[in-house]
């Protein structure tokens, strides 16, 4: 059966019941009675151990040695307190030992060790040690000092520098040996080497040694207390040893060991880890200095270690301050990843960085290809926003991630936005160094002579492991100063959004100030023709119709120009034309008017242009054509393959068609005005059934997207209902609100009895308030059966309403006169807006849309 050497982890190693045999254990009760000794104790006091335990121990011992043990209990303050003596004489006139006195569950533990009379200076030693340690200049130097102070101190073959990395392995980072034993220093160690209840120890008790892995351990007696415990040896200095780390020893041909716990910030930083090829026993004094030693370097590590994050930080203080005040005289440089890349790598040490601003990206250095780039800002989305985000293996963020996962393994990303997300990205490239690994750490080990447990690899030869897929990871120095990087480049974009912001608004208000002027002048002018124009005619009746005509092709250009103009001279939506057309012209035939096709933006050109052809079809059908009976007008567009606006008019249900015998003005206009205007085509065709007739327009003259490095930005659409993917006009069920309740909510008047007048003959019951106040008036009366609010009403908005209707259950929608600039609050955000003027078709398709009808076929 093969097994994992994580099963060391379930060893109870401090409750192996036996020490090593060169010393004694005495337990004792709070009241002084031998509990428990080692089997060895009457090489120490002369008496066996059955008969000793239960005997006070004042028998055995002279009352000047009780009384210096009593006082130095005194010293044991905390839990894991170890107090020591030397140079104690159990009775006059024999033999020195050194003891070690702590507290274990209740009992006091007492351990003798062979000792002399006389102890060295250690205070002098100490300071000695510390004074070379702190001439090192940096800390490889320091752990390799450190290592020389500890072996020239107990005389070991081998003493390493052992550094845990955050996953428990870990790596020899420094050594000093004698000439011709090979060297250990750069090798790894899984983290099963050292199974975790160890390290735990390691914390507690700082020093271990095994005197020789050889030896028999001595047991205790008794093993087992009334309540069937095994005394637990945690802080014991001769605790005995695990069989399976004594095997682990032996097959590295090592036969001592000891071991001092490095401790930095109350953490297990590392071990000073010491081999010997014989069996050695340092005295117990030495041991102790080597204790304080480590204790010292502890505190000197952990103050060098602090130096350098200070400087580490000030330095990326200096980057941030450095990056503030270059942008702040030239904001371009934000968008340059180069020099983005400079700044930020001589702080974070990467390979290349990416930059995700507003949906555009730059790359510099080692990256990932764009479309990678693009699926990892989307996997960073679904990240906590306002933090920087780091993992030394991309393939766990996204799938694929192994296609360039040699260019960018791992990444630090610094978020500089909240809504949109935007991000600075440091990529860093896969970790190919070969890792020496003491042995294979992922071999699996079988139950070997210890019966149920473990035997630990029986090879140490170097095994190397290919790391793949993953980078040297992000540390947390590297993450705090990640922080101060990003509050600094959020600083920089909000101080250039509000610069841009501030210009932008400077810009927008010399704009309006300036159409406004321009639009009021043109009306003005178109005013001033119309007027001419009406008061010159004469009383002929031809002449009176030629006056209506050009009124209407004035009246026409007027409201082009106002649609143009009220987007800022911008691209405007095909259907608002044929709507302001069909309204003006066939208000009474509008039913009769249908159309189908995407949203379309025409620019002004080919909009004004366009307005003149729509015009003339609706007032040539309204006069001669299917408006002027009982037929219907059907219009259609769509793309097509080379992206221009295909456009056709078809009527049919009217009087027959006959061909015009003069050419007039208006066919002009239609057949000459797309080709002439706009380089497009112009086809029509005089069938008996009715006018027939092909416009295209070529796609530069069209608006609808574009997209710019991957983005794809939507241009202003018109929003009869906002939701809606295209417009259509079908025809109306006239027996749409039968028998329903409406309420509107709207602040004009004239728009107020518009909107009456059309869903009357809609089969509707109609209530009308004309501010916020009023409707909740008529809702305390009755809630109705469904609603249109007017988003503005004077001073006031119809949101309160609105929620209200929603809490009962009310179905409505909203309607406003600004088009795509009306701003609803978030939990109204997807309902159905509908644009005025009101039209027949627009409410009934906002009907059926808000009450889930289908149109009628």
């Amino acid at each position: 059966m093969t097994v994992d050497l994580t099963n060391c982890d379930r060893e109870p190693i401090h409750l192996l019941g036996a020490i090593q045999p060169v010393g004694f254990l005495i337990a004792l009760s709070t009241d002084w009675v031998i509990s428990r000794v080692s089997a060895n104790i009457a090489e120490l006091l002369g008496a066996e151990p059955e008969a000793m335990v239960g005997q006070p121990f004042a028998e055995f011992i002279s009352p000047s040695l009780i009384h210096d043990l009593r006082n130095r209990m005194a010293y044991l303050v905390s839990p894991d307190s170890v107090e020591r003596m030397f140079g104690v004489q159990l009775a006059e006139g024999g033999r020195y030992y050194d003891v070690a006195l702590h507290l274990s569950e209740g009992q006091i533990i007492l351990e003798f060790e062979p000792g002399s009379q006389t102890s060295g200076d250690t205070t002098g030693m100490v300071r000695a040690m510390m004074a070379r340690l702190d001439t090192r200049p940096d800390l490889a130097s320091f752990y390799r000092e450190g290592a020389r102070q500890v072996r020239a101190l107990l005389g070991y073959d081998r003493v390493m520098v052992y550094k845990f990395a955050p996953d428990g392995a870990g790596e020899v980072v420094a050594e000093a040996c004698k000439a011709g034993i090979g060297s250990f220093k750069g090798l790894h160690y899984p983290a099963s080497d050292i199974p975790r209840q160890a390290r735990e120890l390691y914390k507690r008790n700082l020093l271990r040694v095994i005197h020789d892995v050889e030896a028999v351990p001595i047991a205790i007696v008794p093993q087992r207390d009334a309540m069937g415990r095994s005394l637990d040896l945690s802080l014991s200095v001769l605790r005995s040893v695990s069989p399976i780390h004594l095997e682990y020893l032996k097959n590295m041909g090592v036969r001592a060991s000891l071991s001092i716990s490095i401790v930095v910030d109350g953490e297990l930083w590392g071990l000073f880890a010491c081999h010997h090829y014989s069996p050695i026993s340092p005295t117990f004094e030495r041991r102790s200095v080597s204790d304080l030693f480590a204790q010292m370097f502890s505190l000197r590590l952990e103050s060098r270690e602090r130096r350098e994050m200070a400087e580490y930080e000030r330095r990326a203080r200096d980057i941030s301050d450095q990056l503030l005040s270059a942008v702040a005289s030239d904001e371009t440089l934000l968008k340059d990843p180069d020099w983005l890349a400079d700044i930020l790598m001589s702080a974070i040490p990467a390979d290349g960085v990416g930059v995700w601003i507003n949906g555009n990206y730059a790359f510099s250095g080692t990256t990932p290809p764009s479309e990678d780039f693009r699926a990892i800002v989307r996997a960073l989305n679904a990240t906590a926003a306002g933090k920087v985000f780091t993992t030394d293996n991309i393939g766990s963020l996204v799938k694929g991630a192994e296609s360039f996962a040699k260019e960018a393994s791992g990444l630090l990303a610094i978020p500089i936005s909240r809504s949109p997300r935007d991000y600075v990205v440091l990529f860093r490239s896969e970790m190919r160094q070969s890792v020496r690994w003491a042995g294979d750490p992922h071999k699996p080990v079988e139950y070997g002579p210890n019966g149920p447990r473990l035997t630990p690899r029986e090879s140490f030869a170097e095994w190397n492991e290919q790391v793949e897929g993953r980078s040297r990871p992000f540390l947390q120095p590297e993450l705090r100063v990640a922080e101060t990087l990003r509050a600094t480049l959020i600083e920089v974009v909000l101080r250039l959004a509000d610069e841009a912001a501030a210009q932008r608004q400077q810009a927008n208000a010399r704009q309006e100030l300036l159409i406004a002027e321009l639009n009021h002048r043109v009306r003005n002018i178109l005013g001033v023709i119309r007027g001419l124009v009406r008061q010159s005619q004469p009383d002929e009746e031809a002449v009176r119709e030629f006056v209506e005509v050009v009124d209407g092709r004035i009246h026409s250009l007027a409201r082009a120009h106002n649609q143009i103009t009220d987007d800022h001279w911008g691209p405007a939506p095909l259907q608002a034309l044929i709507d302001a057309e069909s309204a003006a012209f066939a208000a009474h035939k509008e039913s009769s008017i249908h159309y189908e096709g995407p949203p379309i933006l025409l620019n002004p050109q080919a909009y004004s242009s366009m307005a003149l052809v729509v015009h003339e079809l609706v007032t040539n059908s309204t006069k001669y054509g299917s408006l002027s009976g009982d037929g219907i007008v059907e219009i259609a567009w769509k793309r097509a393959d080379n992206d221009d606006l295909v456009l056709t008019w078809t009527e049919s249900g009217g009087p027959p068609v006959k061909q015009p015998t003069r050419k007039g003005f208006g066919t002009t206009i239609i057949k000459r005005s797309v080709p002439y205007d706009l380089g497009g085509s112009a086809d029509i065709e005089y069938d008996p059934a009715g006018v027939r007739a092909t416009f295209r327009i070529p796609a530069r003259h069209l608006s609808e997207q574009r997209s710019f490095k991957g983005t794809s930005i939507t241009l202003p659409t018109p929003r009869r209902i906002s939701h809606g993917p295209a417009v259509s006009k079908a025809p109306i069920r006239h027996d749409l609100l039968a028998g329903m309740s409406v309420l509107i909510v709207e602040d004009s008047l004239i728009i107020a009895l518009d909107a009456e007048d059309i869903l009357g003959r809609f089969g509707a019951e109609i209530e009308t308030a004309s501010s916020a106040e009023g409707a909740h008036g008529t809702l305390d009366a009755r809630m109705p059966d469904l609603a249109i609010l007017d988003i503005n009403l004077g001073d006031q908005t119809s949101f309160g309403v609105a929620d209200r209707l929603a809490d009962a259950g009310v179905p409505f929608f909203f309607a406003t006169g600004y088009g795509e600039q009306a701003q609803l609050p978030d939990q109204h955000r997807s309902r159905i807006v509908v644009q005025k003027p009101y039209t027949s078709h627009n409410l009934a398709r906002a009907v059926e849309d808000l009450l889930g009808l289908a149109p009628p076929a």
